[in-house]
């Protein structure tokens, strides 16, 4: 096997890639048991201690049909008009009518952090995503925000009243957690961790492991080398001192 260190021309020290790998082949079995450890740690996490959260979408179109496109100019405004609606149902003004209709123990900052609200690319549509621990509660404060949104545009814009296509629903599974990805993350930080503490004790072991690699770290060449029993019989024949 190589050794650790190589000492090039220039003086600088190269790390021998091919033995590191082997070192840690070498710790598998500690390296697997954090692996299984801290992804195991987070499948129980996210599985038991993180409050399911569940989405529930609204759907408007902004061009109502009282709306005649004649011209490529009336659909770039169709477009610039989305993108002004999705700031417009994110605002103060909208939610704070949807927490008023429905008598809501919320503030603005607390719905607006549920709230997320989307225009697919290319298309005249806003999606109203509202995500909260209950089903129910997302589909309804979805519907609302849609409602008051579609009023609020029509009265204080002067524009045709976006439709509502799409309202909620209610019969899908929670967006989070994401409990496969929170475990794979879990694994992969104990993986990375555990390889990283066995790669940094490598590196800080300066103990020199024979003569190869004793002449690449010093630059000189070993003339002989004492087997280690010499050395066990040298220390026994060396008379020791007698304490008085």
């Amino acid at each position: 096997m190589e050794q650790q260190w190589r000492m090039e021309d220039d003086g600088e020290i190269e790390i021998d890639l091919v033995e590191l790998f082997f070192v840690l082949l070498g710790h598998w079995i500690p390296i697997c048991a954090v692996t299984l450890a801290l992804g195991a740690a987070a499948y129980i996490y996210s599985a038991f201690y993180i409050v399911p959260q569940y989405a529930s979408t609204s759907r408007l179109y902004v061009l109502s049909k009282s709306t005649s496109i004649t011209s490529i100019t009336d659909i770039q405004v169709g477009a610039s008009l989305t993108t002004d609606y999705v700031e417009v149902v994110g605002g103060r003004p909208v939610l704070d009518k949807v927490i008023e209709n429905l008598e809501m123990d919320m503030d603005y900052p607390t719905l607006l952090g549920k709230v997320a609200v989307t225009n697919p690319t290319n298309t005249r549509l806003l999606d109203i995503t509202v995500t909260d621990a209950d089903p129910v509660v997302a589909k309804v404060i979805a519907d609302e925000i849609a409602e008051v949104s579609s009023n609020y545009i029509a009265q204080k814009m002067d524009q045709d009243a976006p439709t509502v296509i799409q309202r909620g629903y209610t019969d899908e599974g929670p967006v989070s957690p994401n409990i496969l990805k929170n475990t794979a993350i879990g694994a992969f930080a104990g993986m990375f961790l555990s390889a990283g503490a066995v790669a940094f004790f490598y590196f800080i072991n300066d103990t020199v492991r024979g003569p190869e690699e004793a002449e690449q770290r010093a630059g000189l060449r070993v003339l002989g080398t004492l087997p280690d029993e010499e050395w066990n019989k040298k220390d026994k024949a060396t008379p020791k001192k007698k304490s008085a």
